[in-house]
């Protein structure tokens, strides 16, 4: 018996008008914009894609820089709208996205912590239960009540990520997030990664390392230019994908 379908993106596009000359300044934008004379042209950052996931696959997402990687996933987090077609997700979703979102940088980590657990979602109860623990995976606490504007990219990262996973997600989305810290906390990420799959968490997961979309995901999409170049298993595409670069 297959698996349900918790992740279904049915024939969408995304679609943005970019300026097509430079203006040098505010009032001239003004100017242009109420003479409508300002002249855009049209981009696809996504164009005609379609996939679906079943729960409890993990799926890689490969492509170079400005294939459409993110903005497949911010529609599927709901942070993007398609321009046409449809994305049904059954679940909820702990997106890490953009290093930084859900954060205040002049909060503490500790005020941080229950910051992004209520953006999340979660109960202020569940956060006091689990603080300790997110901070012993994280390995803040030595930092917990400096300003996260003093923290370098690798301190914001294992703080979110730890957040994000300290309760088991229906769906875990995971957009380069593990490629900054160093290596150990990285593999430590990963063991975490497995132990949410192993107990049917959806995994939805960017990277720039073939080999580590490999190691991680069973399943896979290739896009190049807001298209799908190809989508199944994980190793043919990811070999696929290394052979074109």
């Amino acid at each position: 018996m297959e698996r349900e379908i918790v992740i279904d993106v049915n024939n969408v596009t995304v679609q943005f008008n970019l300026a097509s000359e430079k203006i040098d300044n505010i009032k001239e934008y003004v100017v242009k914009f109420l003479k409508r004379q300002l002249l855009f042209q049209e981009f696809y950052a996504l164009k005609n894609v379609s996939m679906q996931i079943r729960k409890g696959e993990a799926w890689g997402l490969v492509g170079h820089n400005g294939a459409g990687k993110s903005t497949l996933l911010k529609l599927i987090s709901g942070i993007l709208k398609p321009y046409q077609g449809t994305v049904c997700v059954s679940g909820s979703i702990s997106p890490l996205i953009e290093l930084g979102a859900g954060f205040d940088s002049d909060m503490t980590a500790r005020e941080n912590i229950y910051l992004n657990g209520a953006v999340l979602g979660y109960p202020q109860k569940l956060i006091r239960e689990k603080f300790e623990e997110i901070v012993d995976f994280a390995e803040l606490w030595e930092f917990l009540d400096v300003p996260l504007k003093n923290f370098s990219t690798g301190m914001v990262s294992r703080l979110g990520f730890s957040i994000a996973t300290i309760v088991k997600p229906e769906i875990l989305i995971v957009d380069e997030a593990l490629s900054v810290g160093d290596l150990s906390f990285q593999n430590k990420c990963e063991r975490r990664i497995h132990a949410l799959l192993e107990h049917g968490t959806t995994l939805l997961y960017v990277s720039h390392s073939a080999k580590s979309v490999m190691q991680l995901c069973t399943r896979a999409v290739w896009l190049e230019h807001g298209q799908i170049q190809m989508q199944g298993d994980c190793a043919a595409v990811c070999e696929a994908y290394i052979r074109s670069v």
